[in-house]
């Protein structure tokens, strides 16, 4: 019997799993403070945000505030459940008995 769990391949980037560790804490950011916080590019931020939000691991909303572009992330209850089993899948690598 294998006693590792499979990782989740979409939460299995480094860049996804800090959005995502965020959104977990925060349950909901703006692009801008996710950019900060994980001192991604625009557009790598941009393009990992649309792989959680295709995952359906977070929500997007876009509209505007003082006439820019203002984008929203927020996680779901999928996406909660994906990083809580991540979770768990890590400690199934940390905890195997050595022989």
């Amino acid at each position: 019997m294998n006693p590792f769990k499979d990782l989740d391949p979409v939460l299995h980037s480094q860049l996804r799993l800090a959005i995502v560790s965020l959104l977990m804490r925060e349950k909901e950011s703006d692009f801008a403070v996710l950019k900060e916080k994980t001192k991604a590019t625009a557009g790598n931020l941009s393009v990992q945000i649309n792989k959680l939000r295709e995952a359906g691991y977070i929500e997007v909303t876009k509209n505007f505030k003082d006439n820019y572009p203002h984008t929203i992330c927020r996680i779901t209850p999928a996406g909660g459940r994906a990083f809580d089993e991540y979770v768990k899948s890590l400690q199934s690598y940390l905890t195997v008995k050595q022989r």
